[in-house]
């Protein structure tokens, strides 16, 4: 019953907004056949609300300024009739009444007044009062319509809520929420902040390629694009370092870029595929140097938003402003598991470990990564404080010097607050013989199916070869530092445009284009290949049905439920979970952990009605309950004879319709 009524009142709600609309239409096309355009050019707005409101702060009730000003902006409130009218103009530095009184407007701008919708963007010309109940405001001589707007607002008080509509439509969020406006006003000042800071210690700020030949400088899955002109296939960068460490080969001493990197990864609370870092390079400088650069800039961002002491972040006193701690990895991880671990841990003792919390590895791993996957497992989310996380094992750190006294380690740091990491830094290796070596490793890791390991960068090698001064290089993620700065759940909430998927019924215009373009290339060739089937049937098994039979009793305890996808995001350091937060209709979330990450992306999951069993007990598995089980449907392919069964997986994905709990009989 409940839900009928919410989804009559959406209907209501639509049907009221496309009414709304109509009207505002047919009052646009009135304006235009009464020869007054609603889309003026020109305008003439001198002045702010803020530095009006400053101005003017010592004016006296009923009293009047001298000056003529003219203000321009959106009207978000509207009361009055008859003789007099106030409305709230918003410009972008604040908010600012308008007390409109008949008497006092001319005849043809007190008809703009007084038709006026909430939403339109209007200019008014006239002097600042005081009216007698203390309202700093622009009393109009003149005002003039700029922009009708033919779409409402969001209603006054149940707003703009909705965090996906919000994300899509970031220009109607900007408008109501004045929090929002602040946050990427926060954003400005932090980058602008970063920028000023390098450039005050001797850096010099480059730009290097977007897109790219080699896949370098991380450990990521790349976007790959094509290069119409020389027909080639180009990643997008995945980190700006190898070209900025070519400038230090090249004589400078100081560099920094601060950009766009593309990530072909899941999407969660502070992971997007486009984000943006600042890296810099510092010739004939060390991790310490890079130490004393992330406290410094990270310290002056906060300083440039108004942020001094212990800062809070979602719930956590944080000590920003102390000087900050070093602490071996080993040291965290010897924490957590509550004894001493070192490198030297037996490798068997280290595997048990992670066996005994659920955490994945491989046999051929050795005691550094294995203490790599603790720390990132157990140890990073204890950290709340700002902390150098110090002494990375050579296999996790690819690019990083060796340390001098255990050549099993590595002169590394990242820099972990609040659990999360902000910032990555090494003394950077400049023997090119040891890089080649570790490039050759990285290969060795891609072509046993590891599609985020690096490639072998054989112009980067060549540069080494001419020398590289010894460096400190660091790159520092720019989001996670404006979330923690402005205190946001998600990166989506410091974003100004994050990725969505397309709404139900859009066009793909990308999409399109890259059909257009395959079609394009198939007629153009000379040989046309057929297309393939989804299934070839003649090489499918389907595994037998069980010959014993279930009573109906036994099957009524499995409970079935309509599940709806609230998030879904990749597990770390597992290549084939996906965590599911799930509405089963219970008013609780309800997590469950599902091996499918080989058949489907988690956004293309998310707002999706599955079935799930969900009174299965508390499964650990990498460490988190997975409490139930999301049903799919599997085949094998490929089983003619001298060919691998290949195994093929669907997850029943049913009608949206079905609401969320309902139960499978």
């Amino acid at each position: 019953m409940a839900e009928n009524q919410s989804v009559d009142a959406a209907a209501q709600d639509a049907s009221t907004l496309n009414d709304e609309r109509a009207r505002r239409l047919a009052d646009r096309a009135a304006l235009y056949a009464a020869g007054k355009n609603p889309y003026p050019e020109h305008s003439d707005v001198t002045d702010h609300a803020a530095d009006l409101l400053e101005r003017y702060a010592g004016l006296a009730n009923e009293e009047e300024g001298a000056e003529t000003v003219t203000v321009g902006g959106r009207i978000v409130a509207k009361r009055g009739q008859g003789k007099i009218m106030f409305l709230v103009l918003r410009d972008p530095s604040a908010d600012i009444q308008l007390f409109c009184r008949v008497n006092d407007v001319e005849e043809a701008s007190w008809e703009v007044l007084k038709e006026l919708d909430l939403g339109d963007i209007v200019q008014a010309t006239g002097v600042v009062v005081r009216t007698k109940r203390g309202e700093l405001s622009v009393a109009p001589r003149t005002a003039k319509l700029l922009s009708k707007a033919v779409r409402p607002l969001p209603e006054k008080f149940h707003g703009l809520s909705d965090k996906e509509t919000r994300y899509r439509q970031r220009y109607v969020d900007l408008i109501v929420n004045e929090d929002v406006r602040e946050t990427f006003r926060k954003r400005s000042a932090i980058i602008s902040t970063f920028r000023r800071y390098m450039e005050d210690n001797g850096y010099m700020e480059v730009e290097t390629p977007i897109l790219q030949t080699i896949q370098g400088g991380a450990t990521a899955k790349p976007f790959i694009t094509h290069f119409n002109a020389l027909n080639q296939e180009n990643y997008l960068r995945i980190a700006t370092e190898l070209h900025l460490k070519r400038l230090l080969v090249g004589g400078y001493e100081r560099v920094f870029e601060i950009g766009r990197i593309f990530r072909n990864e899941g999407m969660d609370l502070t992971h997007n595929p486009e984000f943006t870092t600042m890296e810099a390079y510092r010739a004939y400088s060390d991790l310490e140097g890079m130490k004393e650069l992330a406290e410094g800039v990270i310290k002056a961002a906060a300083h440039a938003v108004g942020l001094e002491g212990v800062i809070e972040y979602q719930g956590q006193q944080i000590d920003l402003f102390s000087n900050w701690e070093s602490r071996p990895m080993t040291s965290i991880v010897s924490d957590v598991l509550g004894r001493e671990v070192t490198l030297d841990t037996p490798v068997e003792e280290l595997r048990a470990a992670c066996a005994e919390r659920g955490i994945e590895t491989k046999p051929e791993w050795a005691a550094g990564k294995l203490v790599a996957e603790l720390y990132d497992e157990l140890g990073e989310d204890t950290i709340v404080n700002p902390t150098f996380v110090c002494d990375y094992p050579v296999e996790v750190s690819p690019l990083a010097k060796r340390n001098e006294d255990d050549p099993r380690l590595t002169h590394r740091f990242e820099l972990v607050i609040a659990g999360h990491e902000y910032a990555n830094a090494f003394s950077e290796l400049n023997d090119p013989v040891d890089q080649a070596e570790r490039f050759a490793a990285q290969m060795v890791e891609k072509a046993g199916g590891d599609d985020e390991a690096m490639e072998y960068d054989e112009d980067y090698v060549r540069a080494l070869e001419y020398g590289m001064p010894p460096a400190g290089g660091i790159g520092i993620g720019i989001d996670r530092v404006v979330m923690l700065l402005t205190n946001s759940t998600s990166i989506r909430d410091v974003l100004l445009f994050p990725h969505m998927k397309p709404e139900k019924g859009s066009k793909n215009g990308a999409a399109a284009a890259k059909a257009a373009q395959d079609a394009e290339a198939v007629a153009s060739s000379p040989f046309v290949a057929p297309k393939k089937p989804t299934l070839d049937y003649g090489k499918l098994a389907i595994e037998p049905l069980f010959a014993d039979f279930v009573d109906f009793d036994t099957f009524a305890k499995s409970d079935f439920r309509a599940v709806k996808v609230k998030a879904c995001e990749p597990v770390k350091k597992s290549k084939k979970l996906l965590n599911f937060t799930l509405d089963d209709g219970s008013g609780a979330d309800r997590t469950i952990l599902s091996g499918i990450h080989d058949y489907y992306e988690p956004e293309d999951l998310v707002g999706k009605t599955l079935i799930a069993i969900t009174n299965l007990p508390p499964r650990k598995m990498m460490g988190i309950d997975s409490c139930g089980m999301i049903i799919s449907a599997v085949h094998a392919e490929n089983v003619a004879e001298g060919e691998e069964p290949e195994e093929r997986l669907n997850v029943l994905i049913v009608d949206d319709s079905i609401p969320a709990g309902a139960k499978l009989y």
